[in-house]
């Protein structure tokens, strides 16, 4: 079973997430920010991200800059699941490693299609 990491400052959308996520069959933890996502990721890399721009103590893309010199033995996929809406957050994103990105809120066959594109299911 592959897994996701959800990586959201807000409760309700982490069990909006988790909810969509098991019920295609993935396995899912969830982290409150960057950092603690990081730290997850560095014990036991996930298959997916679906990552938070916006969140306190390291936010989305600062996360993004961390994972590139983690130490990890395969790099997730990133999913970046934000309100940013903007060409230029959006190419901000890719540029700074995600492979995909998702606008909040989302639903499930939003959500499994975007999975799909970076090969998780």
């Amino acid at each position: 079973m592959k897994n996701c990491l959800v990586v959201d400052d807000s409760k309700v959308i982490r069990k909006v997430a988790r909810h969509i996520l098991e019920s295609l069959d993935l396995s899912v933890s969830e982290a409150v920010d960057g950092q603690d996502a990081l730290t997850q990721c560095e014990a036991s890399a996930p298959d997916v991200v679906l990552l938070d721009w916006n969140m306190p103590v390291m936010s989305g893309m600062e996360f993004l800059q961390a994972l590139s010199s983690a130490k990890m033995t395969a790099r997730p996929k990133i999913i970046f699941c934000t309100t940013e809406n903007g060409i230029s957050h959006i190419k901000a994103a890719v540029e700074a490693g995600a492979d995909e990105y998702v606008m909040k809120p989302f639903d499930r066959e939003t959500l499994e299609s975007k999975l799909a594109i970076v090969g998780v299911i």
